[in-house]
């Protein structure tokens, strides 16, 4: 951006002239309708959101939260501008959103406002997108109540000073930006219907609680599947906890296979992240004994796994790593803990009960079928990651 000329660092071709800077309510004047003659209802409640702008209260949160009477909320039409006075998540002063939906109403704590001529609506929620520069142009205007809520009229909202091209240059920024929320949007339901589906093949390719068999299955199996407990595989696999083995910590320096905890100083001189590591250089699977206890396949690469997790070498011969991971994974979900004794191993090792397929090649074809589909989400997740930085620069380099 340069200062003095008051230009955007990226700005489409064919505009040249410098922004203008003028107080925003030279471009939104206070909207005074209310719903005095009840033509809108508890149905018809609106509320507002950081991420995805004005909604139905009821669509979006599942119930109205409206009061007994809805008489004197403020109605808001397609095009309206809607101001919430308190924090929300970012932006400890609110949020400023366009109303690209149906009419309806917003309770008293929202200020609504109607656009002038010479703004184009959609540029007024694009320009206080960035969280920056909503804080910064509300923060002069608003007192904080002891309540944490805002202590602004809803006119005080509109003495700052803002920064704003010709309509039409408003209206390709906006058009743009609309673009690339469609195309974030595309990505965001891909993603989450992938989550989706991963979430019910794994209860469909793994048994149900008392059966032998899957819902659904690879053909050419067709026999049934083995109910195991995590301690029963210790014959297949070496079982990890914090610093010792799970069976014993004393095994610890006595077992073929284990790895040495490296020294203090050695972490000091950048060989390790942090103190209490293990360095491995096979398929691992971790998991983790606090919170949510995720289980993750780590394929063979020498890493580090920290002492708060849990980890298993696996012998390939015996059972495939990539299933086993996903099997604790639908295991842990269907399970209950006492964390008050989640660290003892042998707590651990009789929670964890899963079907296990007799054939190692059933196995490998189920772990090879969620790891690709993990890739994919993965995929999906880093494009919309991507997006969304684009979008966060651009949001700065686009405005004066």
């Amino acid at each position: 951006m340069t200062e003095q000329a008051k230009v955007p660092a990226i700005r489409f071709a064919g505009f040249t002239d410098p922004w203008e800077q003028r107080k925003l309510g030279d471009y939104v004047v206070v909207s005074t309708a209310k719903n005095a003659d009840g033509r809108f209802n508890k149905e018809d409640v609106l509320s507002v959101s950081g991420e995805y702008g004005i909604v139905n209260q009821i669509a979006f949160q599942g119930r109205s939260f409206a009061g007994s009477s809805v008489l004197n909320y403020g109605i808001v039409n397609t095009g309206d501008i809607v101001y919430t006075k308190s924090p929300l998540n970012s932006n400890p002063y609110g949020i400023i959103k366009v109303n690209k939906g149906i009419p309806g109403i917003v309770s008293t704590l929202y200020a609504v406002y109607r656009p002038q001529d010479n703004v184009h609506t959609n540029f007024i929620q694009v320009y206080f997108e960035q969280h920056e520069r909503m804080n910064n142009y509300m923060h002069p205007l608003v007192n904080k109540g002891a309540k944490n809520d805002m202590k602004v009229t809803a006119e005080n909202a509109l003495k700052g000073v803002v920064t704003f091209p010709s309509r039409e240059e408003q209206v390709i920024i906006s058009e743009f930006f609309d673009r690339l929320d469609s195309l974030i949007t595309l990505h965001q339901r891909k993603y989450d219907k992938l989550v989706v589906f991963k979430k019910s093949m794994l209860e469909k390719m793994f048994p149900k609680d008392g059966e032998s068999v899957p819902e659904i299955r690879f053909a050419g199996f067709t026999d049934p599947w083995e109910q195991r407990k995590l301690g029963e595989l210790e014959k297949d696999a070496t079982l990890y906890m914090g610093r010792g083995r799970v069976i014993s910590a004393k095994d610890m320096s006595n077992t073929p296979g284990t790895f040495p905890v490296y020294s203090s100083s050695a972490l000091d001189n950048g060989r390790m992240g942090a103190y209490g590591k293990y360095m491995f250089n096979q398929e691992l699977i971790t998991w983790s004994i606090d919170g949510g206890g995720a289980v993750f396949y780590r394929r063979k690469h020498r890493f580090s796994v920290t002492n708060v997790s849990g980890y298993i070498a696996v012998n390939p011969e015996k059972i495939n790593c990539k299933f086993l991971a996903y099997a604790m994974s639908l295991a842990h979900s269907r399970i209950k803990f006492d964390y008050t004794v989640k660290a003892h191993p042998s707590v651990i090792r009789s929670l964890y009960t899963m079907g296990i397929p007799i054939s190692l090649q059933e196995q490998q074809v189920i772990g090879s079928f969620f790891s690709r589909l993990d890739n994919l989400i993965t995929l999906h997740q880093r494009k919309l990651e991507l997006l969304r930085n684009i979008k966060k620069s651009l949001l700065d380099k686009m405005f004066v």
